[in-house]
């Protein structure tokens, strides 16, 4: 996206991809754009296929004690979101940028980055498993947590570890439901999402030590029915599964000399809130427009405040996830104490005009977040 941006602004850049395209084009991830992050593909043209396939929200449904509650974004926010997968994406912008006559260099890994401190800071990569350099007016760090652009910026990283994970399935079975299901069991979370109207998105709340092996498919199936309290949801084909931890990170600051971190480079949220890809467009909204000020005035006024803009929503994106995940999945010591708690806040949110609203302002986004 960063690079897309960057073209329409008539800015060159290249994209250094480990993975082969078929790797990124298939694997699945987040689905969920907030309005703000919908109407970004829409204003950069590359939002046609979400326009025509994406499946508009207007709420999600929160279910639990035997209780379903809708909370409607569209009253309480005027914004909804838009459920379109972030490999769909990705296809997208892969696509418009191969037209543009973009560099995508595909399997190609990055192993450092070097002068960062200077004008001219250097990219390693591996040609044919040789070390190749390749020289840049500035480097933006899109390569993961685990990626070679974070340690380089030698900052403070904030970090938090879940003691449960997710175990997720996409599936050939229809959606049970026309909006996202939150699931709040006595035995765990869980959520019902889609791709499609012919595929389903799938999560529940297991053991952070668990594997698949514990996990048949009969189980799963068992289990979603019973959290979701959907007996009728049908069993389907399943195209994936695994098992995801559960961990929040920040790294501050996002930027060393010419060397900037966008994305899970600089920041993890656990997936409850829905943000990380989000807050990832959000990162390459920002710093795009701040390179391009840069290249025309020679300012560097943007560029040097591009941690403190993106900064203030990360952190609400951090806190609003942390948020949902402690209300939303069960306590693994089963403490009776905590279960009441989170069924007290639950009704509050679901009866409370202002809750309401807190919840549904943050899980779209809004100005200033």
């Amino acid at each position: 996206m960063l690079s897309h941006l960057l073209h329409r602004l008539g800015i060159e850049s290249v994209v250094l991809e480990t993975r082969s395209r078929d790797y990124v084009e298939r694997r699945v991830r987040a689905g969920v754009l907030e309005q703000g992050s919908a109407d970004l593909l829409t204003s950069a043209g590359v939002g046609e296929r979400m326009i025509r396939e994406g499946l508009s929200h207007d709420g999600i449904n929160l279910r639990f004690a035997g209780e379903q509650h809708r909370i409607d974004f569209r009253r309480l926010t005027g914004r909804g979101i838009t459920v379109y997968g972030q490999q769909e994406v990705v296809k997208d912008l892969i696509k418009q940028r191969l037209e543009d006559g973009g560099e995508i260099w595909f399997e190609t890994e990055a192993t450092a980055v070097e002068a960062i401190d200077g004008d001219r800071p250097r990219i390693v990569y591996l040609e044919d498993g040789v070390p190749t350099t390749l020289q840049c007016e500035f480097v933006a760090g899109c390569d993961g947590s685990h990626g070679v652009a974070s340690p380089a910026v030698l900052g403070s990283t904030y970090e938090r570890t879940y003691p449960f994970a997710w175990l997720g399935i996409l599936a050939k079975t229809p959606p049970a439901a026309d909006e996202l299901i939150y699931a709040y069991h006595e035995r765990g979370f869980a959520l019902h999402s889609m791709r499609s109207p012919e595929i389903s998105r799938l999560y529940l709340q297991v053991d952070a030590a668990e594997t698949m092996d514990a996990w048949p498919e009969d189980r799963v199936w068992n289990e979603l029915r019973l959290r979701l309290a959907e007996p009728g949801l049908q069993p389907g084909e399943i195209i994936e599964d695994g098992i995801t931890p559960m961990r929040s990170l920040v790294t501050e600051p996002m930027q060393r000399g010419r060397l900037f971190l966008a994305g899970d480079a600089a920041h993890i949220v656990p997936a409850t809130g829905a943000k990380g890809m989000n807050l990832a467009l959000g990162d390459v909204r920002v710093l795009a427009e701040a390179l391009a000020a840069s290249y025309r005035s020679k300012s560097r006024d943007l560029l040097e405040r591009y941690s403190e803009v993106c900064l203030r929503r990360v952190w609400r994106a951090e806190h609003f996830s942390a948020w949902m995940t402690a209300l939303l999945h069960r306590d693994p010591e089963g403490d009776p104490f905590e279960h009441k708690l989170r069924l007290s806040y639950l009704r509050y949110v679901t009866t409370s005009e202002a809750a309401a609203t807190t919840l549904a302002e943050n899980y779209v986004g809004f100005d200033g977040a």
